[in-house]
């Protein structure tokens, strides 16, 4: 009798290659197949789109990567694995604790514990560290086991943890499982990485109070941040580059540099005023995207800061946003036709807004592309304890525009828009950025508004637009907007760290429930497509981030003081003013520093004030007509015709911005 062959499966590697294996091997024996260095290295497999432990079998077919410290979701699983080696060191140190949840987050993780009677204080940081080495060079493995519910509420009813027994009450039975390290066992659905020996620097890095499932009416918790790494080098070069953020700090330097000030007592947390430097900057910026715009063929535009419920419920925003939003001011003693609360509310978008100026006007085929822009402030009730300087507010202003067009115009303003987005970073000295297409999750469809062959339709739009670009974009699931798919720009700045600064969004859903139309070419009511686009984001977001990559040594062009006159003493104020009238004649910033003091003074004031330019004048420089010229943080000086640098100032601020 012929043997039966043994099953095998076919899995394809992100290079495209295929490889043949028997049915359940694991990941692990994939890595090995492949190379001892990356069996060595590997922390997790994603099989599909789900990322798995190692040692778990593959039944089927499937498209697969082995992921490393290198991946970003190998990065993930780490810092999840940490979050629990981290437990079991506290669980050790301190008896009778309870434990909530500790995920992973972009640089590392934390874990949400009760602590008892216990208080746990950065001062206790040394000792939790030396027993989370100790534990992880037992180079224990991380255990998957699969229990009943019955199993998991008897667990936790023993141990006497509520938290773990109210999150199993959420969970099916069949789909419970729990991951044992050592002597810790969690609740856990994973994955992690193979063994607790991979895990060689771990630095925990602050404390704070965070409430059970971020309910203030809940009790509060204690919240423990840390990060690990795979090598001390690691670590140590994180360090420096966290010692160099602290410097930068936008809220340390905008205090110095006299931008932006809070005043939560009076004016209320969250909401930012901008001192006159400040102001200077962001005014700066706002024109210079104006006239970008302007030349792109938009149309400026201004709305209120309020709008009635109903337009916020027709657009969505208001079931959708209603937790983060300012509560509603609704109307008392009137009922409407539908008893449904009526009222205003705070602008949390300008989107609604901008649908009804639109809808203002009947547009013919031949009218469209229409493209409205507005710096409009819109306003989140962010919870106090997520609140962080200017870049999370509860008031912020966004660089708004929303385009609507014909089907067939999409991509070519999609391509519009990208074209302008890179010019902002470009003329901000962004270099490093990555283009993200956000998609929905097909798994959660409830969470997205909107037909599902719009969506298909929005979706390829984006992809293929960027394709024509040229730009390589990475693909991340369930990153849409509740509306609609989007092109984010993940932008790294001087410190390696990334965020998402400009969007573009592609929306199908909005002209639908305002029903918006336009006239074709056939007397025909059609449908418009909305595009958003905010280069900027967050204005308050984006001057935060742009502090902290430039270390507030703003480009010549944008800086909110560009020249400071400093004449040696009073006998040569009248020449200072007269430099800097020249300048003021070319739009150039200046200042003259006329103050009583000495002109070392008055330098080291203009080095830590950042101002690009300084121009010492006296009595030579008076009567030759020149200026000695000392760029920021550079100690020479350089003698030309005060007229030469005007040419050379406003031929830079040219060059910078076009």
């Amino acid at each position: 009798m012929a043997e039966v062959d043994q099953q095998t499966i076919t899995l394809t590697l992100p290079d495209g290659s295929e490889r043949s294996y028997p049915a359940g091997t694991t990941g692990y024996d994939v890595a090995a197949s492949i190379g001892a260095g990356l069996a060595r290295a590997a922390l997790a497999i994603k099989v599909g789109d789900t990322v798995q432990d190692l040692t778990r079998p593959i039944a089927e077919d499937a498209d697969i990567a082995i992921l490393t410290w290198d991946d970003k979701e190998g990065k993930e699983t780490f810092w999840h694995s940490s979050a629990h080696l981290m437990a079991e060191a506290l669980q050790e140190l301190y008896p009778g604790i309870k434990f909530t949840i500790g995920p992973p987050i972009d640089q590392g993780f934390y874990y949400d514990i009760d602590p008892g009677e216990h208080q746990i204080s950065s001062d206790d940081f040394p000792e939790i560290e030396d027993k989370m080495l100790d534990l992880a060079r037992r180079d224990v493995d991380y255990d998957r086991r699969e229990v009943t519910k019955d199993e998991a509420v008897a667990y936790y009813e023993d141990v006497g943890n509520e938290y773990k027994l109210e999150l199993i009450e959420a969970l099916d039975d069949g789909d419970i499982t729990f991951y044992e390290q050592g002597e810790f066992t969690d609740l856990c659905r994973g994955p992690h990485i193979p063994s607790t020996g991979d895990i060689k620097a771990p630095k925990l890095l602050s404390v704070a109070g965070a409430y059970w499932r971020g309910d203030e009416s809940n009790k509060q918790l204690t919240r423990i941040y840390g990060i690990t790494f795979p090598k001390q080098k690691l670590l140590e070069e994180f360090l420096e580059r966290r010692r160099l953020a602290k410097e930068r700090d936008h809220r340390k330097l905008g205090k110095e540099l006299d931008l932006f000030t809070f005043n939560a007592e009076k004016v209320g947390p969250g909401l930012p005023m901008w001192l006159p430097k400040g102001a200077q900057l962001r005014e700066t910026l706002e024109n210079f995207l104006k006239q970008e715009q302007l030349k792109a063929g938009y149309e400026p535009v201004v709305t209120p800061h309020i709008g009635r419920l109903d337009l916020y419920r027709t657009s969505g925003h208001y079931p959708y946003y209603k937790e983060s939003q300012f509560p509603p001011m609704l109307f008392e003693g009137e009922d409407t036709e539908d008893e449904e609360e009526d009222g205003y509310l705070l602008k949390p978008m300008n989107c609604p807004h901008h649908t009804q100026i639109y809808d203002h006007d009947m547009h013919s085929y031949r009218d469209l592309p229409v493209r409205l822009a507005e710096f409009g402030t819109v306003y989140r009730f962010e919870q106090s304890g997520e609140l962080g300087g200017l870049t999370r507010v509860r008031g912020f202003t966004q660089d708004d525009a929303h385009i609507f067009c014909t089907p067939d115009q999409v991509k070519g303003e999609f391509k519009s828009v990208i074209d302008l987005t890179l010019k902002v970073l470009s003329a901000l000295s962004f270099d490093e950025f990555e283009a993200q297409i956000s998609l929905r999750d097909p798994q959660q469809k409830e969470k997205y508004v909107g037909d599902n062959a719009l969506w298909d339709q929005a979706e390829q739009a984006i992809r293929e637009a960027v394709a024509e670009k040229g730009l390589e974009a990475r693909e991340e699931t369930g990153e849409a907007a509740f509306y609609g798919p989007k092109l984010d720009f993940m932008v790294a700045d001087a410190l390696g760290r990334e965020w998402q600064l400009g969007t573009i969004q592609v929306d199908y859903n909005l002209p639908e429930r305002f029903d918006l139309t336009y006239i074709d070419e056939n007397d025909e009511k059609q449908r418009p497509v909305m595009i958003h686009r905010a280069p900027f984001g967050s204005l308050e977001r984006f001057i935060g981030v742009l502090i902290e990559h430039c270390g507030g040594n703003f480009p010549t062009w944008l800086a909110p003081v560009q020249v400071q006159v400093i004449p040696v003493s009073d006998d040569f104020n009248a020449y200072a003013e007269e430099v800097a009238s020249k300048l003021r004649a070319e739009d150039i910033r200046v200042k003259v520093d006329d103050k009583d003091e000495t002109v070392g003074y008055k330098i080291r004031q203009a080095e830590t004030s950042k101002v690009p330019y300084m121009l010492v004048v006296g009595g030579r420089e008076a009567e030759a007509g020149t200026v000695a010229v000392r760029a920021h943080g550079s100690g020479e000086q350089d003698v030309i015709p005060a007229g030469d640098f005007v040419q050379q100032v406003t031929a830079e601020v040219e060059a910078a911005i076009g």
